[in-house]
C-alpha cells in the first residue's frame, strides 16, 4: 500500500496552506488553511475519494478573477506529490 501525506505552501491565493494524504493513488483527508472557508469545505468533500490524477486534471487552470485559484493551487500540489 503506498501512502503519502503531504503539506503544500500555496503561492498567490488566498489560503496559505494544503494537507492531504494520497493512499494508493486517492485522495483523503484534504484539509485548507485559511481561504473562502465554504468553498474549500466543499472541494475537500468533493475530491475525497476520487483518484488523484483526476483530481489534478479537474481543477488544473481553474482561475480566480484575474488571479490563481485554490483549486489551481491544489492540482500543483497534487502533481508535485506525486512526482516524489
Amino acid at each position: 500500500m503506498s501512502n503519502k501525506k503531504y503539506t503544500y505552501q500555496t503561492e498567490g491565493v488566498c489560503s496559505t496552506q494544503m494537507h492531504f494524504e494520497i493512499v494508493d493513488g486517492i485522495m483523503h483527508d484534504l484539509v485548507v488553511e485559511n481561504g473562502c472557508n465554504g468553498n474549500l469545505q466543499g472541494i475537500s468533500k468533493l475530491v475525497e475519494g476520487r483518484p488523484a490524477e483526476e483530481v489534478a486534471e479537474l481543477l488544473k487552470g481553474i482561475r480566480c478573477g484575474w488571479h490563481d485559484s485554490c483549486p489551481n493551487q491544489l492540482s500543483v500540489a497534487i502533481e508535485k506529490c506525486l512526482a516524489e
